[in-house]
């Protein structure tokens, strides 16, 4: 990291991802042999980090692990990709998340069953040891919105005393379709919304989605609705909406992973001064190399 330049930090989720690639996905109560195996470090936060780290990005993690040898293979794996860990919240009961994942070798589908453990999440509290000066932009993955809601209004504080190239740039992304997390749609200065999420409300394309909740983001802010195959459309702060087509790979190889990196490309691109659309077009692009490959090396 060149002296004095400011980072971008992460908030939410990590786990470890056991991956098993499959040929085609397997009936219910059948036996199959998978392609291959490994452990992957996952989350939507972490995922971000990594790509985030890829490009070129000074970054930081800030998430809950329990001591043990899940949390010694996600530390080191942070730690070889150069994202900053110094944020992790060790705590002292709960177990590390883990996520199965089936990958099909014939689709490229991604099917998860994830046992999100008994590991507190991270608190306002623990977020009150993050020096503000040193991040540009602080990303929340929603999880555990009322903590979430104090550590961006600490953010509000921090930036009210500053001069407006000081301030630090805040997002949210929320990805399940869970009421408590709704209201932190409205504390973010870019909004990142799930096709999940615009379904359940009934919403048939990222357009009509962004039209129809865009009351629920502050004014002056901007929303994002990534739509899969369809590419993804933002709106600014202006009203316009936006739109880069998908940039699908020749093979579909692997999709885990490819919203988390497609909102970590997006952002890169804002922090360094893109316009909406360069910003929505790289983040499609970048994606879409990510959907081509297994796991994450190779997107840049």
């Amino acid at each position: 990291m060149a002296a004095g330049e400011k980072r971008i930090l992460c908030v939410g989720l990590v786990c470890l991802d056991v991956i098993s690639v499959v040929e085609a996905f397997p009936a219910e109560d059948s036996d199959t042999r998978c392609l291959s195996q490994r452990w992957q470090r996952g989350g939507n936060a972490s995922n971000s980090c990594t790509v985030l780290a890829l490009l070129g990005a000074p970054c930081a993690f800030m998430g809950s692990l329990a001591p043990g040898h899940a949390a010694d293979f996600i530390v080191a794996d942070f730690r070889r990709r150069g994202v900053d860990v110094s944020h992790v919240a060790w705590q002292p009961r709960g177990d590390v998340p883990c996520a199965c994942c089936v990958v099909s070798a014939a689709s490229g589908s991604r099917t998860i069953v994830l046992y999100d453990t008994n590991l507190p999440d991270v608190t306002a509290r623990d977020f009150e040891r993050v020096d503000l000066s040193q991040y540009k932009w602080i990303h929340w993955e929603a999880r555990n919105a009322g903590e979430q809601a104090a550590m961006v209004r600490r953010v509000e504080r921090h930036n009210q005393s500053r001069p407006a190239g000081e301030r630090v740039r805040i997002s949210v992304e929320v990805e399940k379709p869970r009421e408590e997390l709704l209201p932190l749609m409205a504390l973010g200065h870019v909004v990142f919304i799930s096709k999940d999420l615009a379904r359940h409300f009934g919403y048939r394309s990222a357009a009509e989605a962004l039209r129809g909740l865009r009351h629920r983001v502050q004014p002056g802010a901007t929303l994002i609705c990534a739509w899969a195959e369809a590419g993804a459309d933002a709106m600014g702060p202006d009203g316009e909406l936006v739109h880069s087509d998908a940039f699908p790979p020749e093979t579909l190889v692997d999709t885990l992973g490819a919203g988390d990196t497609f909102n970590a490309a997006v952002i890169f691109a804002l922090a360094e001064g893109k316009s909406l659309q360069d910003a929505l077009t790289f983040g499609c692009r970048i994606a879409g190399k990510k959907c081509g490959i297994e796991g994450f090396d190779g997107i840049v």
